[in-house]
């Protein structure tokens, strides 16, 4: 009778602690142990909180820029290409948050449903509304929906404008979307997938949010920094984005300034392309001194790239 009383006993602290590490969404702590090469500012659920100025200036970036950079830094895969792109021609950034979703079997739907509702989580509607219940402004929802298109489709029009009344941004899915004709004409929202239909989700469950996840090649973080164009999506990660978009800025400036040298035909192609004489560091300072258009390096900033010996 002891025996098999310290055997129910435990069976029963080997659940608990079993349902208590499965946590649906990842603790801040979690998070911050995920990130914690990023040292500043963090959103309530750990994420590190990129600031919105350096959101906007990524934009002005190309992918090309960024890929490069990211590789100098030994970040060789974090760049996903072939998107169905609700509205090309647009570019979106913006702070991540990670969602994963698994064919559902009952064993393992059961234990989500019940930690879901143990951690406090939404018990009405599909369980798919869980990632979406905790976005912010400024947030990118992105999902690992394991490429599922017919009954994969993990929001319509519905949550789609759910999702931009939160964040102001779109979604980026490794699945699908339906709706996407009523979703096209929602002012602001844009979308990254791998397909669309007309169903409705059906055996999907989501097992995580906010934990590490595979999108095709690119493994995501919560809090990476997400950059998507009509050329690709990439994903950065928090610590390296201010840096990164400083080095595309002067990058930027550096081909825009030799176009002109070279439309002028004042100095040999060799001298333009290669290390720069005094000369030409002198005629770049004047050229960014009168640029047009506001910049947010700083003379400092530029001091510091022309000393490099560029």
């Amino acid at each position: 009778m002891i025996k098999r009383t310290l055997f129910v006993l435990t069976l029963t602290l080997s659940g608990s602690l079993f349902a208590q590490a499965q946590r649906v969404g990842s603790s801040p702590e979690h998070v911050t142990a995920l990130t914690a090469n990023w040292k500043g500012e963090r959103t309530p659920d750990g994420r590190p909180k990129v600031s919105d100025l350096v959101l906007e200036r990524l934009q002005n970036c190309t992918l090309e820029q960024i890929w490069g950079y990211l590789g100098n830094k030994g970040y060789r895969n974090q760049v996903e290409k072939n998107w169905v792109i609700l509205k090309p021609g647009e570019t979106m950034t913006g702070r991540v948050v990670t969602a994963q979703f698994m064919p559902t079997r009952p064993d393992l739907d059961s234990l989500v449903r019940a930690q879901g509702k143990a951690e406090g989580r939404s018990q009405k509607g599909g369980i798919n509304i869980w990632p979406i219940d905790i976005l912010t402004k400024g947030d990118v929802y992105v999902a690992d929906g394991y490429g599922k298109i017919k009954d994969g489709t993990l929001i319509g029009s519905s949550l789609g404008n759910a999702i931009y009344g939160k964040t102001g941004k779109g979604v980026i899915f490794y699945g699908s979307i339906r709706d996407m004709q009523e979703l096209k004409d929602t002012k602001g929202f844009n979308a990254w997938v791998k397909g669309h239909d007309p169903s409705y989700i059906k055996d999907m469950t989501p097992t995580s949010i906010n934990a590490p996840i595979r999108v095709g090649d690119v493994t995501v973080l919560p809090g990476d920094i997400v950059f998507a164009n009509e050329y690709g999506v990439v994903f950065i990660p928090a610590h390296l984005v201010e840096g990164l978009v400083s080095a595309s800025e002067m990058t930027g400036l550096r081909d825009e300034f030799e176009r002109v040298l070279l439309q002028q035909s004042k100095y040999p192609s060799g001298e333009i392309h290669g290390d720069w004489s005094d000369k030409i560091k002198n005629e770049f300072r004047a050229w960014v001194a009168k640029y047009p258009k506001k910049l947010a390096i700083t003379q400092k900033d530029l001091e510091a790239y022309l000393a490099k010996g560029h």
